[in-house]
């Protein structure tokens, strides 16, 4: 699905539009020219649908040179070692921090054993282990043929989150993961590296963006006026209220 000139929907599970595994989160890809690069992997369960997606909207896999991931969870990394092993010299970028538990595919660091006990994986899924070839630091810039991709820390929805922005055609653009969702809501889990207040701050660091295109792990995104998300959120907390949750 084009969204614009410069990003395409490749994936997207039941929580979102449906066009590849249910347990996928949205898949972006992002056209810079002479390269493209995808910003999260998916569960690994629908890497096929995605990348027959992918060859839909006429982008040669070749052309991919790499893979942004917003945070660690198997809904979003899953996917990255067989994406990694389809696309010619795909390079994984994602947090310094929790770029060994990928490599290792430490399941408990992940979460993942806690999402096998919840029941929102099967007790034989497997987190496969996947190199890290870029390991990000706060404000780092990657270029993606013309357009420059960079990296935000947003600790909180769990650790080594990151958002990533980007710059074109006078629009701001925000992919999320899961540090927030459409109308200020978020996603607070009962997992070991969760952490309300980090969070929040990691919200509040996102008020001065000036955000157009609001681009989401799951659920609805904004192609306009996308930083009235953020603001929302904003509010709940100025009330000295939590923002409601997502599920």
């Amino acid at each position: 699905m084009q969204l614009d000139d410069e990003v395409y929907l490749v994936g997207s599970g039941g929580a979102g539009i449906g066009i590849s595994h249910a347990s996928d989160c949205h898949i972006y890809l992002i056209d810079g020219g002479s390269e493209l690069a995808l910003v999260d992997a998916g569960t690994g369960l629908g890497v096929n649908a995605i990348l027959e997606n992918i060859r839909n909207h006429g982008f040669a896999l070749e052309r991919i040179r790499y893979l942004f991931l917003t945070h660690f969870h198997a809904d979003h990394v899953g996917g990255a070692a067989q994406l990694r092993e389809a696309i010619p010299g795909l390079q994984v970028v994602a947090s310094k921090v929790g770029a060994e538990w990928l490599r290792t595919a430490d399941e408990a660091k992940c979460g993942l054993d806690m999402g096998k006990k919840g029941g929102y994986y099967e007790a034989d899924y497997r987190l496969k282990p996947c190199p890290v070839d870029v390991e990000l630091a706060d404000g780092q810039i990657v270029h993606v043929g013309d357009l420059r991709i960079k990296s935000l820390d947003a600790p909180g929805h769990s650790s080594g989150h990151v958002v990533f922005t980007m710059e074109d055609g006078g629009k701001t653009y925000l992919f999320c993961g899961d540090a927030l969702f459409f109308g200020g809501k978020i996603l607070l889990q009962s997992i070991w590296d969760c952490d309300l207040q980090a969070h929040l701050k990691s919200i509040r660091d996102l008020s001065g963006l000036g955000v157009d295109v609001f681009l989401p792990g799951h659920g609805c995104f904004s192609l306009s006026d996308g930083q009235r998300h953020i603001e929302e959120a904003i509010g709940w907390m100025e009330r000295c209220l939590v923002p409601p949750s997502i599920f």
